[in-house]
């Protein structure tokens, strides 16, 4: 039986995501806006600063200084429009509401006919078919580009949309009104017309498909930003990123199942002795020089750290990855453990310490266990309790590094420093169990 969606953290997560992406949208519309109300700002400063500079040629073009009015007024115009919504749009997300799709429509409609009108009110003072060539077409392009920051295919495509279809509107009515033929005939021809509506529109389908893309990958981002966290929640934050990359090739489901698993366990000796007369700071520092390492050193060798215990840790070597050398690699990680405590005992960063390694490998369960809301992966199986009392006969043998015989098989210890103690009985097990020392 699925779970409710109020009960499913996962469903959870997205609805809140999906609510502070929209918040994010509306904020990048802001912004936008704000783009807009700048460009238009400096537009206002540029259209008669100009006129002045190019005086001649503009007296030489224009029947009156009337355009330069009316250019610097609609600028104006939308300069206040931007700032005006953006404050609007601000006060709506103060109260956490949100822009209603139609209005931000018929705000893209608004804001991209700025361009036809002002070609409208200009080409009464001028030849209008050139002015539908001159420098305010291009400003659809502006908003076109712009349209991008909503994050909305649909919007930008509607903005393309608007653009190409009152451009080709604006040329055709003006066209019909060139009656004395001045206009060359290839600037108001039908083809030529209609090819830069189809260029406007086209335009609008690329800004599109460049905000879809953004959103999706910003979407993806997430859900990959959340399988990682998964991950490191059923894992601790103990896990290599190597391992955390593998599990996400592999995909979402860490199902339970029997694997071949080596299984450490490590003990600081006497580590109650060893602090009695330490701060909690400086017994906080000491674990996390011996930890720190030993994370370092886990990682390091393809097995993950499953959990702290106090003065000592378990480590899993096999799973949830395995790489076939999963004995070897615990063997190494273990030697280089040993020598790494004792090289920080020397440098005096710890007390004069030994630590106690015990090694087994078997068949073990692993897999997730726990609620919906926090889960663990667990180790389970006599191969841990053994590996657990291997460790333990540390104290016995006066040793630092004990490994069953099925490690030694396994890693190929065989004919090194590897010196066998002989069959030990362990609590838990009705046969005995071959145990050698490496340190």
């Amino acid at each position: 039986m699925s779970a409710a969606p109020e009960d499913d953290p996962a469903a959870q997560s997205l609805v809140a995501f999906e609510r502070h992406l929209s918040r994010e949208i509306l904020q990048s519309e802001r912004m936008r806006m704000a783009i807009l109300a700048g460009i238009f700002a400096l537009l206002s400063v540029v259209f008669p600063l100009f006129a002045v500079i190019f005086r001649e040629e503009y007296l030489r073009n224009f029947r009156s200084t009337g355009m330069i009015g009316i250019a610097v007024g609609v600028c104006g115009a939308l300069v206040v429009y931007e700032l005006l919504l953006r404050y609007v749009l601000g006060r709506q997300l103060g109260r956490g509401r949100m822009l209603p799709g139609a209005l931000r429509f018929l705000s893209a409609f608004i804001e991209t006919s700025v361009p036809t009108i002002l070609m409208l009110l200009i080409g009464q003072y001028t030849n209008p078919v050139v002015v539908l060539q001159g420098p305010p077409a291009l400003l659809y392009g502006v908003f076109i580009v712009l349209s991008t920051l909503r994050l909305d295919f649909r919007l930008s495509v509607f903005t393309g949309l608007v653009a190409a279809v009152e451009f080709v509107a604006l040329s055709i009515v003006v066209a019909q009104g060139d009656a004395d033929g001045a206009t060359p005939e290839v600037l108001s021809a039908p083809a030529f017309v209609l090819m830069k509506g189809v260029m406007l529109l086209l335009a609008g389908v690329a800004a599109g498909f460049v905000a879809g893309q953004l959103r999706r990958r910003i979407v993806k981002a997430f859900h990959a930003s959340e399988e990682r966290q998964r991950i490191v929640n059923a894992f601790g934050q103990q896990v290599s990123p190597a391992v955390v990359d593998e599990l996400l090739r592999q995909g979402p489901q860490i199902a339970s199942r029997r694997s071949f698993v080596c299984v450490m366990f490590m003990d600081i000796r006497d580590f109650t002795r060893l602090v009695e007369t330490k701060s909690p700071e400086e017994i906080v520092a000491i674990q996390n020089a011996v930890f720190g390492a030993a994370v370092e050193i886990v990682n390091r060798h393809q097995g993950i750290i499953n959990q702290f215990l106090g003065d000592g840790f378990m480590a899993t070597f096999g799973a949830p990855l395995a790489t076939g050398d999963d004995c070897r690699n615990a063997v190494a990680a273990a030697r280089e453990l040993v020598a790494r405590v004792k090289q920080l005992a020397d440098a005096g960063r710890i007390p004069a310490a030994t630590i106690g390694i015990g090694l087994h490998a078997g068949e073990a369960v692993t897999g997730n266990i726990g609620s919906a809301e926090r889960k663990q992966y667990s180790i389970t199986g006599n191969v841990v309790i053994l590996a657990s009392r291997i460790e333990q006969l540390n104290k016995d043998f006066g040793s630092q590094l004990l490994i069953s015989g099925e490690v030694l098989q396994a890693s190929g210890e065989q004919g090194t420093d590897a010196v066998p103690l002989g069959p030990v009985r362990l609590k838990g097990r009705e046969e005995p169990l071959q145990i050698y020392r490496l340190a």
